[in-house]
């Protein structure tokens, strides 16, 4: 019954994503939501300056309008997917404000940091009460043991850090056609099939909404793209992810699943210690993505190759915690 479910939920969800993208990219064209590309960035990126921006609002409604189906139809009434709504819609409202500005009101920069950040905190803090509603567990387990120990009060700056870091690892991540939907994809793939063997279908559910909303954005997405998600789609999925993780209680896991967010976010951190530190780039540009460009990759190359990467990394995930 919850496999035959799953598949409703993926399918449906894919199926509100396609057919919803073909209608909103020629709205976006009018309205003239046009990405503006930065002039630091790879030269050949200049190209894709005017692709119509903000199709995460498609990734969020596919989600939203599956979620609720679902949950209304099969689940009765589920706080847990309430739960993840309220953060992948909230930090969609953030993104979605942050494009907004840039595009619309063009502003290159959109939302301060402080501005964003106050956005994530305040959806962060709330969906910390609302765990606390449901007598939440502030336990943290170590993956492939038994060891694990209570956080207690310090579970609430975990799940804040958690929160406003995915959100912004996975922001850094989309900058490639495809990119982060198909990393995206996998990603929250690996995190369907771990709660549905942990027997939390709530989020198992989700967790296929969100996996068919990317696959359905990524027939539009994939290079050469036709829309761009923007920090509406990224923020909304970075939030998204974090919150899954830790209503599964896989918060260690995340940093193994997300692996290509860690890896280009440090990509980017270590740059600017080495460039502020040393006056020398480790990098020909972060996120690491751009290396690759700068150093002959095509784009599709690099795309499919983080792919690949983050497949190997769901892969061990899902082997650490289902069969050690």
């Amino acid at each position: 019954m919850l496999e035959r479910v799953l598949l409703i939920t993926l399918i449906l969800s894919f199926l509100i994503g396609v057919l919803l993208s073909p209608l909103f990219i020629p709205f976006l064209r009018r309205l003239k939501f046009g990405q503006s590309i930065r002039e630091e960035g790879p030269k050949s990126h200049q190209k894709k300056s005017g692709t119509p921006t903000m199709g995460g609002i498609v990734i969020v409604l596919s989600i939203l309008v599956t979620s609720l189906f679902i949950s209304f139809n099969y689940l009765s009434f589920s706080q847990e997917i309430l739960l993840l709504l309220l953060v992948t819609v909230g930090f969609g409202v953030v993104g979605f404000l942050d494009d907004y500005i840039k595009v619309v009101m063009k502003r290159n920069l959109g939302l301060t940091s402080k501005q964003k950040l106050i956005g994530q905190l305040l959806i962060s803090i709330l969906f910390y009460f609302g765990l606390i509603q449901m007598d939440f567990s502030t336990e943290l387990s170590i993956p492939a043991t038994n060891i694990s120990f209570d956080l207690g009060w310090l579970y609430f700056p975990l799940v804040i850090i958690m929160l406003v870091g995915a959100s912004n690892a996975v922001n850094l991540t989309d900058g490639l056609d495809g990119l982060l939907a198909g990393t995206g994809a996998i990603a929250f793939g690996a995190f369907a099939v771990l709660a549905w063997h942990i027997n939390a279908l709530d989020v198992s559910i989700f967790s296929a909404a969100v996996v068919g909303a990317v696959l359905g954005f990524l027939v539009f997405n994939a290079h050469p793209a036709k829309v761009f998600m923007g920090d509406t789609g990224s923020l909304a999925l970075g939030g998204a992810i974090a919150a899954i993780a830790i209503m599964t209680k896989m918060e260690i896991l995340l940093i193994l699943i997300g692996g290509v967010f860690v890896i280009e976010t440090l990509s980017v951190i270590i740059q600017v210690i080495s460039f502020k530190t040393r006056g020398k780039r480790v990098f020909k540009m972060s996120p690491l993505h751009h290396h690759y460009e700068l150093s002959g990759w095509s784009e599709w190359r690099v795309v499919v190759t983080f792919w690949f990467v983050g497949m190997v990394f769901a892969v061990i995930a899902i082997y650490l915690e289902v069969w050690i």
